[in-house]
């Protein structure tokens, strides 16, 4: 029973993917110069993000993160939407607030691992530091084109873990997640700096 419903949570994330993984429409109002710091950016962070994988993988032996995602669901672990992103539904404006609030949600997620081991501090807080440096910049370029809402979003409810084991399990499941957000995030600034 537990494998079907794994198996279906992990269709159900393939099929979303695929969704929001078709082309986008060209924005011709958003400077070159942004979208190649974002690009340059996100490619930071995604590396930063492997590093932080590699080591939760070598030091604590959590490299599957398809064999935990029944726990990041009862830990409260969530994935920042980018429908707003999609072809299906392209809203540049939509679509920068959801990189912002996603980059938000993530840097939440990670100040939550905090103390997940002395080996990986680190990399948290240098993953921490790219990631507000990205949403810092994409909150600047919403205000500079009058976008910006009133107010910033909030975090929400963050996890609470309440084992060390817990902790790396969540520590690999929001990479993981991290990881995914990161990779659309890419492919949307990319296709939105080509000419």
């Amino acid at each position: 029973m537990k494998l079907i419903a794994l198996q279906l949570l992990l269709w159900h994330s393939a099929l979303c993917t695929v969704q929001e993984a078709s082309p986008l429409a060209p924005a011709s109002y958003l400077p070159q110069s942004f979208l190649l710091k974002c690009l340059e950016q996100v490619r930071k962070i995604q590396a930063d993000n492997v590093m932080l994988q590699e080591r939760l993988c070598a030091t604590h032996k959590l490299c599957h993160p398809e064999e935990l995602v029944l726990l990041g669901h009862s830990l409260g672990i969530t994935q920042a939407p980018l429908s707003s992103c999609s072809s299906l539904a392209l809203q540049l404006m939509g679509c920068l607030r959801q990189l912002h609030d996603g980059l938000s949600l993530y840097q939440g997620l990670l100040q939550a691992l905090a103390g997940i081991s002395p080996e990986l501090a680190s990399t948290l807080d240098t993953l921490q530091l790219d990631i507000t440096d990205l949403a810092t910049n994409i909150w600047q370029q919403t205000e500079d084109l009058g976008t910006a809402p009133a107010r910033q979003a909030t975090q929400g409810t963050m996890p609470i873990f309440n084992s060390a084991f817990q902790r790396r399990a969540g520590g690999v499941l929001v990479a993981s997640n991290l990881q995914s957000f990161l990779e659309l995030a890419y492919r949307v600034l990319r296709h939105l700096a080509e000419p």
